[in-house]
């Protein structure tokens, strides 16, 4: 379900502090490249994402030293050199040679040169699969042609978007922090069809993370209810009455689906299902 609200500052922005305003100090750090904001670039003009919003977005990502960020249009690196400096294996990928020399000097500056690493590249010819967590402030109409390939990343992967929106896929959960807005979704398994068990048949219909479908059962078909999809879990539940409904729960693994089932206030039975066709 979506959630939208405000937060107060977190303790992720104490990492943040204020080094992510990089002003140069030394006559040689003088004569090193400095942005400005709204230069143009190849897809989009540069405005940096304010420190309080950075703390957000990687909050939101539940960033730690497991994942391996990416960041899309990395800019001056400080959402990568952030998300660096909570452990996590970062990576931006920038157009612009001078941003990305940049990017690394601020790395080695803020001391996560061993953990923070850009790419002077295209993001749309870059490949980001491995990425646990994807990051960006784009356009629009961009994040529309990264949609297909983010979609088809690991279901669970988690994405974070400054100011854009994915056009009709939902954001799981959106923040607002001193008039900006970031968005978060979970990539979401694919499960539409028909998936079958020796007593069973459930037929699934999917637009990204919200799923509806039924369930037959004995030759009786059910309406599901309360269905939820989170990444690679699944949930729904049949019947009415506390003795007579089923909750199924499970872990889609490619075609199959490994979980249990509660009948009442019984006890959890293992529950296992294949996908055998597209829905009819």
């Amino acid at each position: 379900m979506m959630r939208n609200r405000s937060i107060p500052l977190i303790s992720v922005l104490a990492i943040l502090a204020l080094s992510l305003v990089m002003l140069p100090t030394t006559g040689a750090q003088q004569q090193q490249f400095q942005p400005t904001v709204g230069q143009a670039g190849k897809d989009v003009i540069w405005v940096p994402t304010p420190p309080e919003l950075i703390a957000a977005m990687l909050t939101m990502a539940n960033v730690t030293a497991h994942d391996n960020v990416m960041d899309l249009g990395s800019g001056d690196g400080r959402i990568v050199i952030a998300a660096a400096k909570l452990g996590a294996r970062a990576t931006g990928v920038e157009f612009n040679p001078d941003m990305v020399a940049l990017s690394r000097a601020n790395a080695q500056k803020e001391g996560v040169a061993d953990k923070a690493s850009f790419i002077n590249g295209d993001i749309f010819e870059t490949d980001f699969s491995q990425a646990t967590v994807v990051t960006m402030y784009l356009l629009p109409e961009l994040n529309l042609r990264l949609r297909p390939k983010i979609l088809d990343m690991k279901p669970g992967t988690r994405v974070v978007s400054h100011a854009f929106s994915m056009g009709d896929w939902e954001p799981d959960q959106t923040e607002s922090v001193e008039g900006r807005t970031a968005y978060f979704w979970i990539v979401p398994a694919r499960v539409e069809g028909i998936w079958s068990w020796t007593t069973g048949e459930l037929t699934l219909r999917q637009a990204y993370q919200k799923i509806e479908g039924s369930l037959r059962l004995n030759g009786a078909d059910e309406v599901i209810r309360n269905a939820r999809l989170e990444g690679d879990q699944i949930s729904f539940a049949v019947g009415n009455g506390p003795a007579a409904t089923r909750v199924y729960s499970g872990h889609v693994l490619g075609n199959a689906i490994q979980g249990t089932v509660k009948i009442g206030a019984g006890p959890e039975v293992k529950w296992t299902a294949e996908h055998r066709a597209m829905a009819r």
